[in-house]
C-alpha cells in the first residue's frame, strides 16, 4: 500500500533531514556548497523566508523539499528535490504549486530559478511547469567567500 504524503513548511529543524535528501539526488548534491547549504545558512535562508519553504513528508520523513524566497522584487527556488524512491508521484509539481502561492501572497509577480543545462530531466519538468527558457541573458555570478565555488 502507497504511503500517503503531507506537506509542511520546513524549519531549521528539518535541517539534518533536508541535507541527507538533498546528498540522495545526485543533480542536487552538484549545487551544495559547503557554506550556504551548511546548518547556519540554511538557518538563516529559511529565518529570512519563513512561509515560502516547503516539505513532503511519507511517514513522517521528509521525502521532497523545495527552498524558494525573495528579494521583494523577485523570487527564487534553490534545491527543488524529491527522494528517487518518491518520483514522478506528482510531489515535486505540489511543491512548486505551494512554494508559487505562498510567493503570491507576499507579492512576488516573478520567479526563477537556476537548472544545470545538462539536467534534462529537471528542464523538461521546469518547462512542463511553464517556466521559459531565458537565452537573452548571461548568468553570472562572484563567490565572495573562497570556501564556496565560483563555478565554470
Amino acid at each position: 500500500m502507497e504511503n500517503s504524503v503531507t506537506y509542511k513548511i520546513v524549519t531549521a529543524a528539518d535541517y539534518d533531514e533536508l541535507y541527507a535528501l538533498w546528498n540522495q539526488v545526485e543533480q542536487t548534491k552538484r549545487a551544495l556548497n559547503p557554506v550556504d547549504d551548511s546548518r547556519e545558512g540554511i538557518s538563516r535562508y529559511i529565518k529570512r523566508n519563513p512561509s515560502t519553504c516547503f516539505a513532503a513528508l511519507s511517514d513522517g520523513k521528509i521525502v521532497g523539499a523545495i527552498l524558494t524566497g525573495h528579494d521583494g522584487r523577485r523570487g527564487i527556488i534553490h534545491h527543488l528535490c524529491v527522494h528517487p524512491d518518491f518520483q514522478r508521484k506528482g510531489i515535486a509539481a505540489t511543491l512548486v504549486s505551494k512554494a508559487e502561492e505562498a510567493l503570491k501572497k507576499e507579492g512576488i509577480n516573478k520567479i526563477f530559478g537556476l537548472v544545470f543545462k545538462d539536467n534534462d530531466k529537471a528542464n523538461a519538468f521546469w518547462e512542463k511547469q511553464g517556466y521559459s527558457l531565458r537565452t537573452n541573458l548571461n548568468y553570472r555570478n562572484k563567490s565572495l567567500n573562497e570556501a564556496v565555488p565560483q563555478g565554470e
